[in-house]
């Protein structure tokens, strides 16, 4: 028999995911004290694969089986980080809340302690992330991107080993583990553009299951919404991932939304930035008019490429 007042929260069983989903317990438990939240931790095929290379690996390698379980029934909801997440979900799934937004930016982690620009000639910044490689490139030439992989824990250790010099991690990852004292730099979110979702947590339900629905509604940030959507349908316009390096972020200004989208070579050499303002409730519309700047700044052939194999943007 099925106990109504357990509902089973579906998580990746790392030191983050599980602090990420505490996260969220911590605001759900006050709101609904008959019920006992268990944490079922699942190991997705990006942990299983942790040497192979992300983005070759595909969109979704950190959420499908974690998803498998919300679908089955196994599961009552599911937290993920939402950058992990593809823009299109299987069919059956909704997105049932995404909390308030915590730092979108990156972080630069590095033996100096010194900011990007100042980095020697040679130095060995390491991130797979196919984004932060060519912002890396074009940012700052004189660096050596090398491939990284692991946890947030595993890749500062690897950071300050006799391999690598540093590191580009997100500062969310960081800020929630406690690991701030590792900063070298706060990377301009304008600058350095963030892939959508970076710093929001997202609890996936299943379609119509108005329990949840109602649960979660306490724990929504709209604000939080309308920047990701803005930030998901410009991914989706490039046709859902991309092969190529894309960043979006969106922020609320007032009683406007500002669009940051960038789009690269993965050599860093061409490279496109736009910045655009429009209605927070018009998200779909804004990314829509981001891609067309892109195309009449001339990154029509980028574009064309970006939308043939989807990957992931994670270390």
């Amino acid at each position: 028999m099925v106990d109504s007042n357990v509902i089973k929260v579906g998580s990746r069983g790392s030191a983050l995911a599980l602090r990420q989903t505490e996260e969220v317990l911590g605001r759900l438990r006050p709101l609904n004290p008959g019920v006992e939240f268990q944490v079922v931790t699942i190991r997705t095929s990006g942990d299983i694969n942790a040497t192979g290379s992300l983005p070759g690996m595909g969109l979704g390698v950190f959420v499908k089986e974690i998803e498998r379980g919300l679908l089955d029934g196994t599961l009552d909801m599911a937290v993920h980080s939402l950058k992990d997440m593809p823009t299109l979900q299987p069919e059956g799934l909704t997105l049932g809340a995404t909390l308030d937004r915590q730092d979108p930016r990156d972080v630069l982690v590095n033996r100096w302690d010194c900011p990007l620009d100042q980095l020697p000639q040679g130095a060995r910044i390491g991130t797979s992330s196919p984004r932060r490689r060519a912002q890396l490139m074009n940012l700052c030439p004189q660096a050596r991107v090398l491939p990284i992989r692991g946890s947030v824990d595993t890749r500062l250790n690897k950071a300050k080993s006799d391999d690598y010099d540093g590191a580009v991690l997100a500062a969310a990852g960081l800020i929630r583990l406690g690991l701030t004292g590792d900063i070298s730099e706060y990377l301009s979110a304008q600058e350095f553009v963030p892939p959508p979702g970076q710093g929001v947590l997202a609890v996936e339900i299943r379609t119509g299951d108005h329990r949840m629905e109602t649960m979660l509604s306490p724990v929504e940030n709209a604000e939080t919404r309308f920047a990701i959507t803005a930030e998901r349908a410009f991914l989706e316009i490039l046709g859902g991932g991309c092969q190529v390096p894309v960043g979006a972020y969106a922020k609320s200004d007032g009683e406007q939304l500002v669009l940051t989208v960038f789009l690269a070579s993965e050599d860093g050499e061409k490279c496109f930035r736009a910045e655009l303002r429009g209605q927070p409730h018009e998200p779909k519309q804004l990314a829509n008019d981001a891609y067309l700047e892109l195309v009449e700044q001339g990154a029509g052939q980028l574009l064309a490429q970006s939308a043939a194999n989807p990957v992931s943007d994670s270390d």
